[in-house]
């Protein structure tokens, strides 16, 4: 049976086994109008997602944060060769979130059954988490282009910092909805500009002080761990939340998959945007961490934690360099909440034609491009802006990334075994035995990194944070209620016009 079998509905294409009655079924789907790489130049803002993370990791870890990295990468290889894999078993499905709701949602699923449809909320779920690791990348990014802004132009230092921050926040989230409202390929064009203007120097200033004699691998060396270090129970859940933080930045290249509706050549493309973002995340992960640390030392980097790559550029490149730096910064920001905007108000596309979120978010422009989703999305990332610490929004959004992770690969395992599932095509598939690594990763998430990163929280910011992760995560069960009550009044609506047709 070929994964094409399915209907071009986007209803029916996510779900083979579900119902398109709903009233807000439409004729239009997403555009297949992209290729691998430029899904790749969209999902480019992830390797620039270490950027907020060097100082942080390194104040728990110090150099051993260098080893962090390279294995959340190999982590995120291991997830993503299964994900690789849905990708063209499910060649229709918006990444993460449209698998699990297909796999989960079907209605021969014997947990569906019955008035309630629980693994219909199960799938749901997992993808309102999945939108809710991604999300909140625009509100961080955000707020701290506001603070770069105000330690560029000292005249903005009399405006508040967070309405600041609203104001960069509304007139990048209305120019990026505006770009990609015409559809997806405006929004790679974009990638390609701000993709130049970022890595470029990032690669510049992270190689020169190789270069110019800078960067003395003692301060590697000597400094693996604090002198305080020891493997107790504390120290092993810090790491296993510094895991899950890691995840949250070094193996979201996973978003180029939820591009499969729009790529030309699904079964080729999604594959190869995935494996090729893999290892420039590899690449500059590794390299970045060990240049600002072997270059600045451990306590150099502790003490500017935000953003160690000012001084990096200051000691190699002079102040030129740090000027180039900070517009790197920016153009990295900017990079990597277009990706975040774009996942995320995929997601909250997905969710609604599966029946998961209200019906007027699937709704598409004439471009076939989701900007109620994007509108949607805009706006509780400006709420978010309102709590004013990146830091502890990062830290509530990983949360949902954990739950989101685990939830996906136990969904690869189901489908390697059901046989509802095993008669469709793989053009591209996963090593021998994979299904088994993904249950053990997936159980690395939940609950050892889920514990690991609650932990952490409590440490750093009290359990706030995690109450507003949870919280969050939990708005999802009233919207999903009411979703699948605008569902049956739509099939009952349905019903009443095929009956008046029929007795006139």
């Amino acid at each position: 049976m070929s994964s094409d079998h399915y209907p071009s509905h986007p209803q029916t294409d996510l779900n083979p086994a579900g119902d398109c009655s709903r009233a807000h079924c439409e004729p239009k789907e997403l555009e297949r109008s992209i290729d691998w790489k430029q899904g790749l130049a969209i999902a480019l803002g992830v390797p620039l997602l270490i950027l907020p993370s060097i100082g942080y990791f390194t104040g728990y870890v110090w150099a051993f944060s260098i080893i962090l990295w390279g294995l959340t990468i190999l982590l995120g290889f291991i997830q993503n060769l299964a994900f690789g894999e849905l990708a063209t078993v499910f060649p229709k499905a918006s990444g993460l979130p449209g698998y699990t709701q297909t796999v989960f949602g079907s209605n021969s699923n014997k947990i569906n059954q019955g008035k309630f449809k629980f693994g219909k909320f199960i799938g749901g779920f997992s993808a309102w988490s999945y939108w809710f690791g991604w999300s909140p990348v625009l509100a961080i990014y955000a707020i701290l282009i506001g603070d770069y802004f105000q330690g560029l132009i000292p005249a903005l230092a009399v405006i508040p910092k967070t309405f600041l921050s609203l104001l960069v926040g509304g007139f990048i989230f209305g120019s990026l909805a505006v770009i990609n409202s015409k559809g997806l390929k405006n929004g790679a064009r974009a990638g390609y500009v701000l993709a130049v203007v970022s890595l470029i120097p990032l690669m510049v200033i992270t190689l020169a002080p190789f270069l110019t004699g800078d960067f003395h691998i003692a301060n590697i060396t000597g400094s693996w761990f604090p002198v305080d270090w020891t493997w107790d129970l504390q120290h092993v859940l810090i790491i296993f939340g510094l895991f899950a933080m890691a995840e949250w930045s070094a193996c979201a290249w996973e978003t180029a998959a939820i591009y499969g509706p729009e790529y030309k050549n699904p079964n080729t493309d999604t594959p190869k945007a995935l494996l090729v973002c893999g290892g420039i995340c590899l690449v500059l992960y590794i390299l970045v961490q060990t240049s600002v640390i072997g270059t600045l030392g451990v306590d150099q980097v502790i003490v500017q934690p935000v953003s160690p790559m000012l001084p990096l550029a200051n000691i190699s490149l002079g102040s030129l360099g740090a000027s180039i730096s900070i517009i790197m910064l920016i153009g990295a920001m900017l990079l990597i909440i277009q990706t975040a905007f774009l996942s995320s108000a995929r997601s909250i596309y997905s969710m609604s034609i599966q029946g998961n979120l209200p019906a007027f978010l699937s709704k598409l422009n004439s471009h076939g491009h989701p900007m109620n989703a994007m509108a949607a999305d805009a706006m509780f990332n400006m709420c978010l802006i309102l709590l004013g610490n990146p830091t502890a929004i990062l830290a509530a959004s990983a949360i949902g990334y954990m739950c989101a992770n685990g939830i996906s690969l136990y969904t690869y395992f189901k489908v390697r075994n059901d046989p509802e599932f095993s008669r469709l095509e793989r053009p591209f598939k996963a090593p021998r035995g994979w299904k088994n690594v993904a249950l053990a990763t997936a159980i690395l998430n939940v609950p050892f990194f889920l514990v690991g990163i609650i932990y952490l929280n409590s440490l750093e910011l009290g359990w706030a944070t995690t109450g507003v992760g949870f919280f969050v995560l939990c708005l999802y069960i009233p919207l999903w209620f009411y979703s699948q009550r605008e569902a049956k009044e739509g099939k009952a609506a349905e019903k009443d016009v095929i009956l008046g047709e029929i007795s006139v």
